[in-house]
């Protein structure tokens, strides 16, 4: 490792291995998720897998590649839905806002149930 050309190529190697790692995990990860293949596919691609590592992921990515990409997208719009879904629970449960708790306290004021003294007990416990 005495030369700049040295470290550079074993940067873009170290690169490219990091790049399988990634790619095998993804693999992995689709093939456990997908619900139709059966168990003994799962198992001749995960022996493929290990025994010829290179050929059979890039045999996975040509023969399965748009169904991963589908499922990826699957698993991706499940999981904003239950986000929104998440946010949409809490919103609600944290009560009408400051500004329609004042509006109401001011029709109140206006009708003559409340003084202005309540009226400002009302702002401000609102407001807090």
């Amino acid at each position: 490792m005495n030369t700049f050309m040295d470290w550079f190529w074993l940067m873009v190697w170290w690169f490219a291995f990091v790049m399988y790692l990634v790619l095998l995990f993804q693999i992995f990860g689709d093939l456990f998720r997908d619900r139709e293949l059966s168990g003994w596919w799962k198992a001749v691609w995960v022996l493929a897998l290990v025994a010829v590592p290179f050929l059979s992921a890039l045999i996975y990515l040509i023969a399965r590649g748009r169904g991963m990409a589908e499922r990826q997208l699957a698993q991706v719009s499940q999981a904003k839905a239950d986000t929104d879904a998440y946010v949409r629970d809490v919103a609600v449960g944290s009560g009408p806002s400051p500004t329609a708790q004042i509006t109401e306290a001011k029709a109140l004021l206006d009708a003559g149930a409340i003084d202005e003294r309540e009226f400002a007990t009302l702002k401000a416990k609102a407001l807090a």
